[in-house]
C-alpha cells in the first residue's frame, strides 16, 4: 500500500509569504490534486500535463468568482514552478 502524496512537502520549496498564504496555497493545491485524480487518476503532480491543469481551471472554476479564479491561478503557477514547467495560462 502506497502512502498518499504529501502536497505540503511537495510545495515546501516554493512557498513564501505569511502562514495564512502558505496554508491557502496548500489547501488549494490539495483541491486541484483531488479533482485531477478523480478525473484522470493522476495522483501525483509529477504525472500531470498542462491539459489537466487547464481542465481544472476552465471546468471546475467556471462558476467561481474572479478573485477565486485568480487565487487558484497563483497556486497553479507555484505548482508549475515546483515542477519546473514553463506553462502559461490565459485567464
Amino acid at each position: 500500500m502506497s502512502k498518499p502524496f504529501d502536497m505540503e512537502l511537495f510545495l515546501a520549496g516554493v512557498l513564501t509569504g505569511s502562514h495564512a498564504t502558505r496554508q491557502r496555497h496548500v489547501r488549494q493545491a490539495k483541491i486541484i490534486q483531488a479533482e485531477i485524480a478523480g478525473r484522470w487518476q493522476r495522483e501525483s503532480p509529477w504525472a500531470w500535463q498542462k491539459k489537466h491543469v487547464v481542465w481544472f481551471l476552465e471546468h471546475r472554476l467556471n462558476l467561481r468568482g474572479e478573485a477565486t479564479r485568480y487565487y487558484y491561478l497563483l497556486t497553479v503557477r507555484l505548482l508549475a514552478r515546483r515542477l519546473q514547467k514553463k506553462w502559461v495560462f490565459d485567464l
